[in-house]
């Protein structure tokens, strides 16, 4: 552990990203005799791992008190994964396993599903991004049965598995103590929707649901939520960019006010979000719990906008909003000013291309004189061309109130460039007095000689990243 700059535990061996040679993971495994209190091992980013994992898990059987093993991007053969799953006869006290990013995987996971035995004790299973196949979603399903304590399944970026879907789901019912359930980007179809929404009703702990980025089960939720309002443990629902259509929010309208322990809710990259006339964006006032609200470039128009800024008065444990993306924002932010003076825990305000004008910064500036937003710490002013440099005079004299703010963004749109006004003088001032400021995007902002100096000037230490490139 010292050659590789590492501090020795008897119990969590982490070689995460050391660069390990396979004569290294040879000599791994010739001290695993000498470790019987081990509970963790991470190799993960270790690419040379691959192929060699065999000389590992015949010792394994010397570290019966193992229960966690990260193997994510270790380049994974076929080998391995045999071998892997002959030692889960051996580690009968394993609870996490994460495999992610091992694209060879796919097509070869029956070689370790089927060796895992009833009674298994996994907690958590990760297989994120290893090119699963269909036959592969039906081995993992057959797993089900005999893993009845598994909490975590991320099954995320693994584009073929959703036409085993069908399959997973009639099995989920055997994980009834299920809390997370990662589907992001899985190539979901309406049918794949209709056979979850089914086996939600086993699943009364859930409380991460995760089936963003599924672009074909959009129009399906009209006929597949009937069990989605029975989990009163949900926390995290996360919906992005799955071409939600406006029937889908009658529905939804309807559906996701019942969750009433909701804290996180993206809806993001669906434009039916904001010109649906359901009044979904108004019923998030019946989710006191929310603390995440994510609507980016969801096409609201400023009746939706109301309604949101409406219920935001309702939710006073907001601490992210992201509203970017969305034009009506513009010149309407005045909409917000009761929420936002209400929202005394917010520490993330994204306003990224939303036509932002002078007037919507001279109310931040206003709120923060006033003693509101006091606890936020990162601001995404990006992409607004529209902010005329009175407008960020006025912003950057105001700026140094926001006294937590670690992340600002001002940067202007791809293929812009404007020169920096006299607020450089006012923003380099305001900096001086930011100590938790880390990240400053002012990307396509031209800065002259002398100002590029003065900001360096302020950076020398090279304790923030600051990024401009014109």
């Amino acid at each position: 552990m010292q050659k590789l700059g590492k501090k020795p535990n008897s119990k969590n061996l982490d070689l995460n990203n050391c660069a390990l040679s396979a004569a290294d993971v040879t000599e791994l495994a010739s001290l695993l005799p000498f470790l019987p209190e081990l509970e963790e091992i991470s190799l993960s980013w270790n690419g040379c791992v691959g192929g060699t994992l065999k000389a590992l898990t015949v010792h394994l059987h010397h570290v019966n008190l193992l229960r966690v093993l990260r193997l994510n991007n270790c380049r994974l053969t076929a080998e391995d994964v045999t071998s892997l799953g002959e030692a889960f006869e051996i580690v009968s006290q394993l609870e996490e396993l994460d495999l992610s990013w091992n694209s060879n995987i796919g097509g070869k996971l029956s070689l370790l599903t089927k060796k895992i035995q009833k009674g298994c004790k996994l907690k958590l299973l990760k297989i994120t991004d290893c090119n699963l196949t269909a036959k592969d979603g039906e081995s993992l399903a057959e797993i089900l049965n005999v893993i009845p304590n598994l909490e975590v399944l991320d099954l995320s970026i693994n584009k073929h598995i959703g036409c085993s879907m069908k399959v997973i789901s009639q099995d989920l019912k055997n994980v009834p103590g299920l809390k997370e359930l990662n589907l992001h980007m899985c190539g979901l179809k309406q049918d794949s929707l209709q056979g979850l929404d089914t086996a939600l009703q086993h699943l009364a702990e859930l409380r991460k649901l995760d089936i963003s980025c599924n672009k074909e089960i959009g129009g399906g939720f009209k006929d597949s939520t009937a069990h989605l309002a029975s989990l009163k443990n949900l926390e995290v629902l996360d919906l992005h960019q799955c071409c939600v259509t406006e029937e889908d929010m009658t529905v939804l309208s309807q559906v996701i006010p019942l969750l009433s322990s909701l804290q996180e809710l993206n809806l993001s990259s669906n434009k039916s979000v904001g010109v649906s006339s359901d009044p979904l964006l108004g019923r998030l006032r019946f989710l006191p719990k929310l603390k995440s609200v994510a609507i980016s470039n969801c096409g609201l128009g400023e009746e939706s906008f109301s309604s949101l800024a409406e219920a935001a008065l309702h939710l006073p444990e907001l601490e992210i909003l992201d509203l970017s993306w969305n034009k009506c924002v513009g010149g309407n932010l005045k909409l917000l000013l009761g929420a936002l003076k209400l929202a005394t825990e917010i520490q993330v305000l994204r306003l990224s291309s939303c036509n932002l004008v002078a007037e919507d910064l001279a109310l931040l500036t206003l709120l923060t004189e006033d003693g509101h937003l006091a606890r936020l710490q990162k601001l995404d002013l990006s992409y607004n061309n529209s902010i005329s440099d009175e407008g960020w005079v006025v912003f950057c004299q105001g700026l140094a109130v926001f006294k937590e703010l670690s992340e600002l963004d001002v940067s202007l749109r791809p293929l812009s460039c404007r020169d920096c006004g006299r607020w450089f003088s006012e923003l380099l001032a305001a900096l001086t007095k930011l100590p938790a400021l880390t990240e400053l995007g002012m990307q396509r902002w031209v800065l002259s000689e002398s100002q590029r100096k003065r900001l360096e000037s302020f950076n020398q230490d090279n304790k923030r990243n600051i990024r401009f490139d014109c």
